[in-house]
């Protein structure tokens, strides 16, 4: 092999594995270095305290007053954890963290220091920050950009420094980040869903959305991954054949953590713990070299800040191991890639979850309300759903034999299917007794009974119910959580004022009860959103058609998918529950299109600089060695030297074929991208580079993939898939 190789292959072998230690308790470190309501109650007063509970809890504002005594305290507390400096941590529409350190430290006019963190500097700050994506939102001129505390996010030290999470506005307001947009949508949803609840308990104030994620990811040795340009630039492997072993024995999926895998595993729930991060779950996943971690479901503004935070923790710590996390949704060909499972659910301050059955025919009736509302807002919705989770890395995995496909669908079982048919046949108007008790006891009464044998799974399916929960599937791993759970959030919202609306006019105008009234909208929506409903095979190319049939939407790509975003219907339904505005929406689209055409753009560089410098130099030097070889056996046998070479003369012609094919598509490729990028608008760019630029990529790989296994392994000079998914 090349030396580059030899040398990192050598140095991640000679690697001695870290002894993993499990002996302190998870419970004595959590939340350690969070300032958390805990921490609260011993550094602030009685009445500092109640404020920011109320602002958690109700919306309420801090006057500044309070908010210089909390900023006091906090500041008192992270200087008494070793910290130095603080910042207001941000999620920009990069899809990273963002953040300004400052010290505390502040000259005091005598030649002496003194630490300072007042209440305005905790409340809001200035970063500017102009370098951001904003899609036109302001100007280079007018690059105001502020940062506001959301306390509803407890603040943390990670390192030396205190982060306190922070939503990014304009100066006009405009939000310019993920997490503004996001909490209108809970804010939205919290009171519609308060509003449904009143049917069924007077006493619900509060409905939380609860989001549990699921973050797939590869760990690589951090020496090989060096020697791999495309890994090192796009996050992965551009080029690479299959190896003779990769999943097919499924003998990686759930089996021993190797070694190093669980002292990385280890240190990072270590920092997890720190950081109120409640992780739970570790597991192998599927392919060679892939894990999996979930924690404990939270608030879903709170899990958010936390996978985002966890993303950047992982890099970090795997620095520590020799390791590189690979996040990209599919950093390898031919094996499983890596998703981000978004689990979704509502849940009362009464402690209610809304999509768990209960024990009693009102509590299932509440149930059914809530589960039938969110198909039916899916339905409604399921183009725009399918943008919240488009990316051009994401496009790798979509529909692949281990993520579900680009057609949005709802599972939700046999059993609950049977369910929903036995509700449609509600008859239209107010329920006889006879009807309104069988409904009650042989139908809504039995649905605790008939979930507990209902544990099948599909894992083709986009959007599954599991239990007591709905379970987003085409989450892509290194996706931003807020654009999905912005979303869903906000069109779960729409569909139950919607519901409201629709079953206030039967009690109030048509005189009916309000059981009639529920039962009777909701047999209506059944009928509406039977066909987002699909229990079979979502990879079988029958269901492509099946899906066309019913009218729902199959956009493969990003740029397909992102068009929804600029549709009038998309653009009300975020202005009319106050989660965006048009120009915030346009935004968005401009800035996700462009950041399509980038990543596409930055692929077919390093392609194209990998294939022309790398390996059809390496071909030409084998090449090389064979025709040297095969002049060495026309001296020795003259003539008849065709019959002692014929193995070296094929190899020589196949090898001159693969470099031919190899350099015309490169220069295609090269062509179109030059082409793309004369285009002024974002949209079109965005097509040029999926439709004209990105279908060279695998004819670039192919041949070079060939090339791989031709060429003399000590010469390749590219990790191959053997070492980087088996080296442990």
């Amino acid at each position: 092999m090349s030396m580059l190789r030899f040398y990192a292959v050598k140095e991640s072998l000679n690697r001695v594995p870290l002894k993993v230690k499990e002996t302190e308790r998870r419970s004595s470190l959590f939340g350690s270095n969070v300032f958390n309501e805990t921490a609260m109650r011993q550094y602030l007063t009685k009445d500092a305290l109640k404020s920011v509970q109320n602002a958690i809890n109700k919306g309420s504002k801090i006057d500044r007053m309070t908010a210089d005594h909390i900023s006091t305290a906090m500041k008192e507390w992270a200087i008494s954890k070793g910290a130095t400096h603080y910042t207001h941590w941000f999620q920009p529409l990069t899809g990273a963290t963002a953040e300004k350190h400052d010290a505390f430290f502040e000259p005091s006019g005598d030649g002496m220091a003194i630490e300072k963190f007042d209440g305005g500097q905790l409340v809001q700050q200035e970063p500017d920050a102009s370098s951001f994506p904003h899609g036109g939102i302001r100007n280079t001129f007018e690059a105001r950009g502020y940062t506001a505390w959301d306390p509803t996010s407890p603040a943390f030290i990670y390192g030396t420094t205190l982060c306190i999470p922070t939503v990014f506005v304009a100066y006009t307001g405009a939000a310019l980040d993920y997490k503004t947009p996001l909490l209108r949508a809970l804010q939205a949803v919290d009171n519609a869903a308060v509003a449904v609840c009143k049917y069924f308990d007077k006493n619900v104030r509060k409905v939380n959305a609860s989001l549990g994620w699921e973050q797939e990811y590869f760990l690589i040795d951090k020496a090989l991954s060096a020697s791999r340009p495309d890994i090192q630039a796009t996050g992965r492997t551009l080029l690479g054949h299959a190896p003779a072993k990769g999943q097919q024995l499924d003998d990686h999926y759930f089996g021993t953590i190797p070694n190093r895998a669980m002292a990385y595993m280890r240190d990072l729930e270590t920092e997890c713990m720190l950081l109120g991060i409640p992780v739970k779950t570790r597991h192998n996943e599927v392919a060679p070299n892939q894990f999996e971690l979930a924690p404990i479901y939270e608030e879903a503004n709170l899990a958010v800040d936390h996978n985002s935070l966890l993303m950047d923790i992982m890099q970090k710590i795997a620095e520590r191991h020799n390791f590189k996390v690979l996040l990209h949704e599919k950093p390898f060909a031919g094996v499983n890639g890596s998703g981000k499972h978004n689990n979704w659910s509502l849940s009362t301050d009464t402690g209610v979850n809304l999509l768990s059955p209960g024990r009693t025919p009102m509590s299932n009736l509440q149930f059914l309300t809530f589960f039938i509302n969110t198909i039916k807002a899916v339905r409604e919705n399921e183009e725009l759903l399918r943008a919240a989770i488009a990316s051009a890395s994401n496009d790798h995995r979509l529909g692949a034999n281990e993520a579900p496909p680009a057609i949005i669908s709802v599972f939700i079982g046999e059993q609950l299917t049977k369910v929903l048919e036995e509700l449609e046949t509600v008859s239209k108007g107010k329920l006889s007794p006879k009807e309104k008790t069988d409904l009650k006891l042989n139908v809504v009464g039995k649905i605790p009974e008939i979930l507990l044998d209902n544990t099948d799974r599909n894992r083709t399916s986009p959007f599954a119910f599991t239990g007591n929960k709905f379970e987003f599937r085409a989450v892509g791993s290194k996706a931003n959580c807020a654009n999905p759970m912005t979303v869903l959030n906000t069109i779960v919202a729409q569909q139950l004022i919607a519901f409201k609306e629709e079953v206030d006019v039967l009690i109030d105008e048509k005189s009916m009860k309000k059981d009639d009234a529920v039962f009777n909208i909701l047999r209506e929506y059944i009928k509406q959103s039977k066909d987002i409903l699909f229990e079979g095979n979502g990879y079988d190319k029958a269901w492509e058609k099946e899906a066309k049939k019913r009218g729902l939407s199959n956009n493969k790509t990003t740029p397909e998918a992102l068009k929804v975003k600029i549709s009038d219907k998309a653009i009300a339904l975020f202005e009319e529950l106050g989660v965006m505005n048009k120009i915030e929406s346009q935004a968005r689209y401009e800035i996700e299109m462009e950041e399509y055409s980038l990543h596409i753009q930055i692929e077919s560089r390093v392609l194209g600089d990998i294939a022309r410098n790398h390996v059809v130099p390496v071909a030409v030097r084998y090449q090389n060695i064979l025709i040297k070889n095969v002049k060495g056996l026309k001296e020795i046998y003259g003539n008849d030297f065709k019959k002692y070479a014929k193995e070296q003369l094929s190899l020589i012609e196949d090898i001159s074929g693969h470099i031919e094919a190899i350099n015309k598509n490169v220069t295609k490729m090269i062509e179109a991208r030059k082409k793309a990028n004369v285009i002024d608008s974002a949209e079109d760019k965005a097509n040029n580079y999926c439709n004209k630029v990105k279908p060279h990529f695998e004819t670039i790989r192919y041949h070079c993939d060939k090339l791989e296994l031709l060429v003399d392994d000590e010469l390749w000079p590219l990790t191959k898939y053997r070492e980087l998914l088996f080296t442990r």
